[in-house]
């Protein structure tokens, strides 16, 4: 079964940056890291590492939920921080 996938919003598709690591040198170079607490790097980490190439994934919150071991309402505040630390395009 092919699952056909496309971009939400196609203006926040994942780019490389230049000085290329497996996650972004600017988390720690620029204090994103500092910003936010432990579960919401966790939830980025989960993304990052299930996301394709264009940094999508399909898991429900749920399923998030269940994966990091927190109950719904973190995890919304997960992903809410990590909206607010990102460096770029928000």
């Amino acid at each position: 079964m092919n699952i056909r996938k496309r971009l939400l919003v196609p203006e926040r598709r994942r780019e490389l940056p230049a000085h290329f690591s497996w996650l972004d040198h600017r988390l720690v170079q620029e204090h994103h890291i500092e910003r936010a607490e432990v579960s919401a790097w966790a939830l980025y980490l989960f993304l990052v590492t299930v996301g394709d190439a264009d940094g999508l994934s399909y898991y429900s919150d749920a399923a998030l939920a269940r994966r990091l071991g927190l109950d719904l309402s973190r995890l919304v505040r997960a992903r809410k921080a990590l909206l607010g630390t990102r460096p770029d395009r928000v």
